[in-house]
């Protein structure tokens, strides 16, 4: 299923989400530009699960030296389909819960989310020398986010029926819910393999940090 749009308008420009789409394409041109030095940018700012744990293990790495790469993986992607699915999804749902949190929590949402899909993802497999990397971790707890404060929210949403496609207007709670679980299946099914070359972990780690924080960082209302 693949959401087009949601009936939810925001009640504020999401500024912070617009910045994060701006970085995000910024940095993916940054890797096109690198030509054939990419596998050095990618071994710098990615994060390889294999890497970090070498580094730490022999000292070569102090603790923010294997704690960058858990962040600057948020802003790589491995292709233009990768940049613009993550940034079609984010903008579709990243608006809503940017208004509900206000622009300063929601980035720490935004981050922290992504923070704890990197570390699901190393954790998955510490020894994996296969770059992880793009912004699906910290995106997958802004829908998770969303389904928490807006869960009969309509998403207009195309369908595959058979050899078909039909336009259907879903709840959300519906279609992040399936969402989630075909990354988990995913997930669990690439035990043991390489999962394609995604990383179905951090999704995971991403989707379960949000529903975790949404609520506590949502502000209280004063009552007057």
């Amino acid at each position: 299923m693949i959401p087009l749009r949601d009936r939810n308008p925001s009640g504020s420009f999401p500024l912070v989400t617009l910045l994060i789409i701006v970085t995000c394409t910024v940095a993916f041109l940054y890797e096109l530009a690198a030509g054939p030095d990419l596998k050095r940018v990618l071994y710098e700012y990615a994060l390889i699960p294999g890497h970090v744990t070498e580094g730490l293990q022999n000292g070569r790495l102090g603790l923010a030296g294997a704690a960058a790469p858990f962040f600057t993986m948020m802003f790589l992607h491995g292709g233009w389909l990768h940049l613009i699915g993550n940034m079609w999804f984010l903008w579709i749902f990243g608006d809503n819960v940017e208004d509900t949190l206000g622009p300063v929590r929601y980035l720490f949402f935004y981050l922290t989310c992504g923070l704890v899909a990197g570390l699901t993802q190393y954790f998955a497999d510490p020894t994996s020398m296969l770059p992880a990397l793009g912004a699906s971790g910290a995106i997958a707890g802004v829908l998770a986010g969303y389904v928490v404060l807006f869960p009969g929210a309509r998403v207009l949403t195309l369908v595959p029926l058979g050899f078909f496609l039909q336009v259907m207007e879903l709840p959300a709670v519906l279609v992040l819910g399936i969402w989630f679980l075909l990354q988990a299946l995913s997930g669990f099914l690439s035990i043991g393999g390489t999962g394609g070359g995604v990383a179905w972990w951090a999704h995971v780690g991403g989707f379960v940090a949000g529903l975790i924080l949404v609520k506590p960082l949502k502000p209280r209302r004063v009552m007057v």
